[in-house]
């Protein structure tokens, strides 16, 4: 059964809300938020504290990104030109006394740097776990808003895909409840974000480097900047704009592995590559103050009625609708300015306002956020990265590793084709094998409820087997759509 019509029900129904704001429900979260369901979702507010994670940091996996990519350049050097070395000679005559019949010789793998593979699996399997302990999963569903809004892609590069997870964990989950601010500035100057948009390449013309190497400046971060992570692409601002933050952001770049102006990998402001002197930036000047010039115009941009009012059209559209009531959007942009940028308001503000608990279901999960629900409802911890990527990869939403900057899109209609509705029953019934001898019918009453339709019901009662009734109950309007 491929979710079409959406049910047609009270968003009061704790199943549906849980849905919409959180990752649904399972074990006993159906009476236990049924007498408040907004408290219940409210908690994760209230209780929340950045995973403290035991993976590595960003300089400690850049730091031996670095020291292994030197390695692996050094030993396939060595298998390039083996008769250059000083025991060439040696090597030739040793090579003289081979076998030389027709037998082929075992051909050696070339030397690769296998961290960025490792740690993606690792942050993977770390964040599948993180939202398998989640209450609710209303953080974590903010947590992949924030995560997606600062969209980094880990195709970029080695560098990217080995810390995309880390920029997640460093950038955006600290901050998820605190100040916009704080993690627009965490999010434009992490490592991650330099490489993706190559502030790392930006040198201010007449900064000491600019005037010795006659490079200049870079505008992509600039003007993902303005056009995505703050102001929006009807914001007010200018080509003039972009290019003067280009010039305020230059010197921002991460730390080589010689480590002279910092630890290896992580990220520092040079000095050396900025743009000096004062800069304008939406017609307001910015003296030079190293590093807290850029700071100075974050804190800026974060208070600007454009941040809010694009910020606030996001997360409506994200979590209630393609085109959310303007009624909300007004609500959250106006919470938004008053608190300057305060995300735990927001997010109460979200869960606070009549315009969210519409009774239509008007967005369906996102692959993230169906393969996610499915796992915390079967209560498997995934054993490897496949458990997870797979899925994803086939539905078209790999882990950060969006199509662009501006993230994955956010809209049903990306989703719901009737393509993509035909791999998720594909990826239901792989899901589906993990459930073991669970009872499907147990599964819809902790999912769903009385929630449930007679016809979805009937449908998984109906089912030949268990894994039958899983997948059909993960394919069911009730489960989809939210």
């Amino acid at each position: 059964m491929i979710a079409t019509e959406a049910p047609s029900t009270d968003i009061a129904h704790p199943a549906l809300a849980l849905a919409r704001f959180g990752l649904g429900a399972r074990g006993n979260d159906l009476a236990e938020s049924r007498s408040d369901v907004r408290g219940f979702l409210g908690q994760d507010i209230e209780q929340w504290r950045s995973a403290q994670s035991q993976l590595q940091s960003t300089p400690e996996i850049l730091g031996a990104l670095q020291q292994e990519n030197r390695r692996v350049e050094l030993a396939r050097s060595w298998r390039a030109s083996p008769y250059d070395r000083q025991d060439g000679a040696l090597l030739s005559r040793a090579m003289d006394e081979l076998d030389t019949s027709d037998r082929p010789l075992p051909q050696a793998e070339a030397p690769k740097n296998l961290i960025p593979q490792d740690t993606y699996r690792d942050e993977v399997l770390a964040r599948a776990k993180t939202v398998l302990e989640a209450r609710s999963g209303f953080a974590e569903r903010m947590v992949w808003f924030w995560s997606n809004h600062f969209a980094v892609s880990t195709s970029k590069s080695n560098q990217v895909q080995s810390i995309a997870g880390a920029f997640e964990r460093e950038a955006i989950r600290p901050h998820v409840f605190g100040r916009f601010a704080d993690m627009l500035f965490a999010a434009e100057t992490h490592p991650a974000m330099i490489y993706y948009l190559d502030n790392n390449q930006s040198i201010g013309p007449n900064s000491n480097a600019g005037q010795r190497q006659r490079k200049g400046l870079n505008e992509n971060l600039a003007r993902e900047i303005l056009e995505l992570h703050t102001l929006g692409v009807s914001g007010g601002y200018g080509q003039g704009d972009v290019t003067s933050l280009a010039r305020v952001i230059t010197g921002w770049t991460v730390a080589g592995p010689e480590g002279k102006l910092g630890r290896p990998g992580s990220s520092i402001f040079n000095v050396g590559l900025h743009e000096p002197g004062e800069h304008r930036v939406l017609g307001t000047y910015y003296p030079d103050y190293g590093p807290d010039q850029t700071r100075d115009v974050f804190d800026a941009l974060a208070r600007h009625p454009s941040t809010a009012r694009h910020i606030a059209f996001k997360i409506a559209r994200r979590f209630v609708a393609d085109d959310p009531p303007p009624a909300l959007v007004i609500r959250l942009r106006d919470v938004f300015l008053e608190t300057e940028g305060d995300l735990a308001e927001l997010s109460r503000a979200l869960l606070d306002s009549p315009e969210a608990w519409t009774t239509e279901t008007r967005k369906i999960r996102t692959p993230q956020e169906f393969v996610f629900a499915s796992l915390r409802l079967i209560g498997t911890p995934p054993e490897n990265l496949w458990v997870v990527v797979n899925p994803l990869n086939a539905l078209g939403q790999k882990l950060w590793d969006p199509p662009g900057p501006n993230g994955y899109p956010d809209t049903a209609g990306h989703w719901a084709t009737p393509e993509g509705m035909k791999t998720r029953l594909y990826a239901s019934a792989r899901l589906a094998q993990r459930a073991g001898r669970l009872d499907p019918m147990e599964l819809l009453e902790a999912s769903l409820g009385d929630y449930a339709s007679p016809e979805t019901r009937q449908v998984v009662a109906r089912a030949e087997s268990r894994q039958q009734g899983v997948a059909l109950l993960l394919m069911s309007p009730e489960f989809q759509r939210r």
